[in-house]
């Protein structure tokens, strides 16, 4: 096994044994005022959503997780059965290991071949060359492409990058591709003023990543018991502060919440705040690796899915475009957050 699948491996490994089941991304700060008369009915229609040109049963997803590996082979084929038994979409894992070893196709292309016509996203790093990331797409069959901006994992991992000139290589990427870019953090949570640089290149879609979740720089720790890196576990904005602060600043691109979100009401939280979509990773993960035949991972999107139906109607909303519209109040520590940035 190459170093680079090695890693991908620990990375599998490490993120489901340090699984967090009580997350912590500032949720509990968003307070939502519930209508004592919501005028609405519950309905399976409530959820239903538009994704990348093709509909999608829930506007929650699968997020990044995994590829480049026989275990992530595994992992990906539960995950797309799953996907597609549930009509939702569905991330993988960074693709760039491809580019110096084309043979871990594989583990990647699975997905599609198990839901040939479903929602799928790629994933690469900022430094992929920009004909790869365009191979990448037409070999998946990809409908948006993630790039994922780690620069915090990738200085507290002793292998990683020490390059983050990345803004030059990700506009050529955007020119070159066909399909829609989606711009992504790992864990970190997107800053407002990062959003607005690149949303006034052009970019659309951004995927805030933000902290709460898998913390990669503990996992990186724990790969190479260097607990040097531990002054970097902070570095970095929850999800709610991360949408917060970028849907004040900026309202007219498209968000995605994701990073310690693994219930229906942080996911309709997330909508409230303003994210079209929401995505869900080691919760989905952890839940994928406890059986092969994807049983506990589908119980668990039908569950999320029939309290999100649930919550739509309490709150008096019949489509996604509207939850924007329920009221709520922030905890102290968010008012402060927002007054300050």
């Amino acid at each position: 096994m190459s170093q680079r699948s090695q890693r991908k491996k620990d990375h599998i490994d490490l993120a489901n044994k340090y699984y967090l089941p009580h997350p912590d991304a500032d949720f509990s700060g968003i307070n939502l005022i519930r209508p004592a008369l919501p005028e609405s009915k519950i309905s399976s229609d409530s959820i239903k959503t538009t994704f990348f040109h093709k509909i999608a049963s829930a506007p929650f997803f699968i997020e990044a997780m995994t590829g480049g590996s026989d275990e992530s082979y595994e992992i990906n084929r539960r995950l797309a059965f799953c996907a597609k038994e549930e009509n939702i979409a569905m991330a993988l894992g960074s693709a760039s290991i491809l580019e110096k070893e084309p043979e871990q196709l594989k583990s990647f292309v699975i997905a599609r071949e198990i839901n040939p016509t479903g929602i799928l996203l790629a994933n690469i790093n900022p430094l992929t060359k920009p004909k790869v990331a365009e191979q990448i797409i037409k070999e998946l069959q990809a409908d948006a492409l993630q790039i994922h901006l780690n620069a915090v994992q990738e200085a507290a991992m002793t292998e990683g990058d020490r390059d983050f000139y990345w803004l030059d290589n990700i506009l050529e990427i955007q020119q070159l591709i066909n399909v829609p870019l989606i711009i992504k953090e790992v864990g970190m949570g997107l800053d407002p003023f990062s959003v607005k640089k690149l949303a006034k290149l052009g970019i659309n879609y951004f995927d805030v990543g933000g902290m709460g979740g898998t913390n990669f720089v503990h996992i990186e720790n724990q790969r190479t018991a260097n607990k040097d890196n531990l002054f970097l576990d902070d570095l970095g904005l929850s999800t709610v502060k991360s949408l917060l602060s970028n849907l004040q600043e900026i309202s007219h691109v498209n968000f995605i919440a994701s990073g310690g979100i693994n219930s229906s009401i942080n996911i309709f939280k997330s909508l409230v705040l303003g994210a079209k979509y929401v995505g869900i990773a080691n919760h989905f993960l952890h839940l994928s690796m406890q059986d092969k035949n994807g049983t506990a991972l589908i119980s668990e999107i039908q569950k999320l899915k029939y309290q999100l139906i649930i919550l739509m109607a309490l709150f008096g909303i019949n489509k996604l475009d509207d939850v924007k519209k329920v009221k709520y109040y922030l905890s102290l520590e968010l008012t402060n957050f927002l007054n300050q940035i």
